[in-house]
């Protein structure tokens, strides 16, 4: 993938593209055509959060694809509706989700080297949003939905039972304070809500470089009965080839950080027997 394009702001910023700061008027939207600040509003309760929105400077090019492209290719988690993934996609394609991607370039790697996939990437971060957007744009990626909002709120409000193929979590933020740790996203809870929008046999893929919560992870994956590991010693896996090594990853291999990978795959439904069977 070394002809593969990339639109990262991490780099320096190309000359004459400064970010957009524009003044807005009280109550007019950042993005007209583009995600809204918070698209679920006050329509369902308030619980602890896995994340918290970044803000951050949107470059000109970040704003120019969400503007053209959100249209087409973005989702708002309002909560308000079902969605057909088929439809969404254009195609029946098989659909992961992707909680928490940054700003995409590894999330546009996986769908290049797998078109016959759906990627349903959600995060809260605009200029990742753009960013993963204009990377899709620029690489003909077809296979890539952008979704803005909480993923708790998608999964269950908004996607029908059994309809994923798969649930990639990439380096969530892990919380390390003590008080915090009830913030971390894979906890039982969670996994009992994904279980049932995971088909049987549909992989679940955690990536962490945070070693005390990638113990977690295989902790509380490995006591839930829908989910098996695929590593044969039951530990951790090594890294599969589909998930990219980003810059930033191996920058930090190379100062002896360790990363986990786990894959766990949703077992078939358990068979529900009438009493006295």
């Amino acid at each position: 993938m070394s002809e593969f394009l990339s639109s990262s702001p991490e780099e320096p910023q190309p000359a004459g593209e400064p970010p957009r700061e524009h003044p807005r008027a009280k109550g007019e939207p950042r993005f007209p055509d583009g995600p809204k600040a918070d698209p679920a509003g006050s329509h369902f309760e308030r619980r602890i959060r896995s994340f918290q929105p970044r803000r951050s400077r949107v470059t000109a090019g970040q704003e120019d694809a969400l503007q053209r492209l959100w249209p087409k290719w973005g989702l708002d988690i309002d909560g308000q509706r079902i969605i057909d993934l088929a439809d969404l996609f254009g195609a029946d394609l098989p659909v992961v989700l992707e909680i928490g991607f940054g700003m995409g370039e590894a999330t546009a790697r996986m769908a290049a080297e797998d078109p016959g996939t759906g990627i349903l990437a959600v995060d809260v971060h605009t200029p990742g949003q753009g960013n993963l957007l204009n990377l899709a744009d620029q690489n003909g990626l077809s296979n890539i939905r952008v979704a803005n909002g909480d993923a708790i709120i998608l999964l269950r409000e908004m996607l029908p039972p059994d309809s994923l193929g798969g649930l990639r979590v990439y380096f969530p933020d892990p919380w390390p304070k003590k008080r915090h740790h009830k913030r971390r996203l894979i906890q039982p809870e969670f996994l009992d809500l994904a279980a049932t929008r995971l088909a049987p046999g549909a992989l679940v893929h955690c990536a962490t470089d945070w070693e005390p919560y990638a113990e977690q992870m295989l902790e509380v994956l490995t006591a839930h009965p829908d989910f098996e590991n695929t590593a044969p010693d039951g530990g951790f896996a090594p890294r599969p080839g589909f998930r990219p090594l980003t810059r930033f990853e191996g920058q930090g291999l190379e100062k002896g950080h360790v990363v986990n990978d786990l894959l766990f795959r949703r077992v078939q439904h358990r068979e529900q027997h009438a009493p006295g069977d």
